[in-house]
């Protein structure tokens, strides 16, 4: 049988009190709408259709972009409630099978859940997830008659003080018949509170005609529940970084005082790395077998190799860190920064769009910018790359064994050859031939007696006052 899928993405979400549309806003750094796209197309749902009002071009662009033809969308405009949304989508389905309506701003959504919901359905024409909650406000309440059989679903405006007390609430995932959905949907009104056309009347449709209709409760009421406001969001993040916690753990990596960490989606990491407390994740984050995080440091969309260690109060972006090296504490990599294997980055180190070659070593306070560097090279602290002229970025290269001393400008565009040697308190404006000695300091000049006779004039000028 054909599986299709539509997801409900056209509201504005008052609530959020946001110009961005609410399911634009970020999920540990992915639109919380990704989250149930890409679950249904990992359950194999063939097309996927997203119905989208409020934003509608921006929506368009985010999933064209991750997910390109795989992903239809459907506009519905001006939005005019759940069942007109399936309406809009209709032309982009097929005529039979079975479809899965998932919505928008429920990113916690399991694929277990999914196919508990399946297995649950056996052929009902409506067949939906349903789950007890503390505080069912502004939810739909599934009404059931004496021998537990659903009659119908209320929305929370048209629900009365007896029905708003009911702890079961309709989730909003549902799995259809689609013939049957097709001609129920056709004939909906908007008889009811909001004015709205309600995919929830399906169910009394379907009872009407003698087609099955199941509630299947959610294993999990906390995975099925839907953002609505930022508080909402706020547990959402805390709900899925402690799930993607889990997670690691069981594929052998540790992670210490999870509660004090931001993990992200995009994080993978080998056996054996350990994660120590306060770290953040953003973005794609790949860690390597072996590693050691922090602890309180910052990565967003960087790879470290496997045994590699960023230490304390470091912030890494969009960089990479080879096996066995070493970064930190206090280091900071930006954009484009490339560390080679077993090379050492230490305390208030900058580097950005630059590499360094396997076993290079800048230890102490340097800026290095726009640079390539070999192997086995010492960047003594206090060096820098003066890289920027006020107009244009210029490299800086410095080849296989040089020796840089401390308190070095290297002004780019400028060459160090292979195993040359920069004494400290340089300034470097041309290029230095491999196994050279560059100085440019002035001579050191001794003024025999200075400090006597200083110190003379001092008390002198103390005995005057």
């Amino acid at each position: 049988m054909k599986r299709s899928c539509v997801i409900l993405a056209a509201g504005l979400g008052k609530r959020m009190r946001s110009s961005l549309a609410k399911v634009l806003h970020p999920v540990l750094d992915r639109p919380m709408l990704l989250y149930p796209v890409a679950l249904a197309l990992d359950l194999g749902c063939r097309p996927v259709v997203v119905v989208a009002g409020h934003q509608e071009p921006a929506v368009r662009a985010l999933l064209q972009s991750r997910f390109g033809a795989r992903v239809r969308v459907a506009r519905q405009w001006p939005p005019r409630g759940t069942g007109h949304a399936l309406l809009s989508a209709l032309g982009s389905l097929p005529r039979r099978g079975s479809l899965l309506v998932l919505c928008g701003d429920v990113p916690l959504l399991t694929a277990d859940e999914v196919r508990r919901l399946r297995r649950g359905a056996r052929g009902a024409a409506v067949a939906f997830l349903s789950a007890r909650v503390s505080d069912p406000s502004g939810y739909g309440r599934v009404v059931r008659d004496d021998r537990g059989e659903v009659l119908r679903i209320v929305e929370h405006a048209d629900a009365d003080e007896h029905e708003r007390r009911i702890d079961e609430i309709n989730t909003g995932v549902y799995l259809l018949d689609l013939a049957f959905a097709r001609r129920a949907v056709a004939g909906l009104t908007t008889r009811n509170a909001q004015r709205e056309f309600y995919l929830t009347d399906l169910v009394v449709e379907a009872r009407e005609q003698g087609r099955g209709v199941r509630a299947i409760a959610a294993a999990d009421p906390g995975a099925v529940l839907g953002i609505n406001h930022r508080a909402e969001l706020a547990q959402a993040e805390e709900r899925l970084s402690a799930r993607l916690a889990l997670s690691l753990s069981r594929r052998g990596v540790t992670i210490h005082q999870s509660h004090t960490t931001r993990l992200c989606a995009g994080l993978r990491a080998g056996r054996d790395s350990e994660i120590l407390p306060g770290c953040q994740f953003y973005g794609t984050v790949r860690l390597g077998r072996g590693c050691r995080i922090g602890p309180y440091a910052v990565l967003r969309d960087c790879a470290v190799g496997d045994g590699a260690t960023v230490g304390p109060f470091c912030v890494l972006e969009e960089c990479a860190v080879g096996k066995d090296a070493r970064v930190g504490p206090f280091s900071r990599l930006r954009p484009g920064a490339v560390l080679g294997p077993e090379a050492h980055v230490g305390n208030f180190v900058e580097i950005k769009k630059s590499r360094l070659g396997r076993g290079t070593k800048a230890n102490h306070l340097a800026y290095l910018g726009d640079a390539t560097i070999g192997r086995g090279v010492n960047v003594g602290a206090g060096t820098i790359t003066c890289n920027y002229d006020g107009q244009n970025k210029h490299p800086t290269f410095i080849g296989d064994g040089a020796f840089i001393g401390s308190d070095t400008q290297l002004v780019a565009p400028v060459r160090i050859g292979k195993n040359a040697v920069v004494g400290a308190g340089t300034t470097v404006t041309r290029d230095v031939p491999p196994e050279a000695l560059a100085v440019s300091r002035t001579p050191q000049t001794h003024v025999p007696g200075y400090a006597r006779r200083r110190r003379r004039r001092a008390e002198a000028q103390k005995g005057r006052s």
